[in-house]
């Protein structure tokens, strides 16, 4: 059984940085695509970056390019989402997405079999 953990969420002011954490059991990330999403309040969930298997490329939102780096410890199945620069537009809740189906653009929800709960981040100005 496949499931998946986010941690690492938190407030900070316009310009801090955050971490978060993604933690994948029952699926091995390092073989398979993952991705961050997040969705604001009153808005729709979107892709916010992906990372193909083994770290071999990523795809990042064009608001979120420069700022965020997507990446993978593969001996711990972790996937981390380092922030930077971070503004008050980036407040949502950010949810990890494991076992991609094939085909689809990443950035549809339905391309995601697993989802963790959710981790909040707050930024302030």
């Amino acid at each position: 059984q496949v499931q998946v953990v986010e941690s690492g969420g938190g407030s900070v002011q316009a310009g801090g940085s955050l971490r978060l954490s993604c933690r994948v059991s029952g699926y091995d990330p390092i073989y398979n695509y993952m991705a961050w999403f997040r969705q604001a309040p009153g808005k729709e969930r979107e892709g916010v970056a992906l990372i193909a298997p083994g770290g071999e490329g990523t795809q990042y939102a064009n608001s979120v390019k420069g700022r965020f780096t997507i990446s993978q410890d593969s001996a711990k199945n972790i996937v981390y989402l380092q922030m930077h620069d971070l503004k008050p537009e980036d407040t949502a809740i950010y949810y990890c997405a494991a076992d991609r189906r094939a085909g689809g653009p990443w950035t549809e929800l339905r391309e995601w079999r697993q989802w963790g709960q959710g981790t909040q981040v707050t930024v302030s100005s």
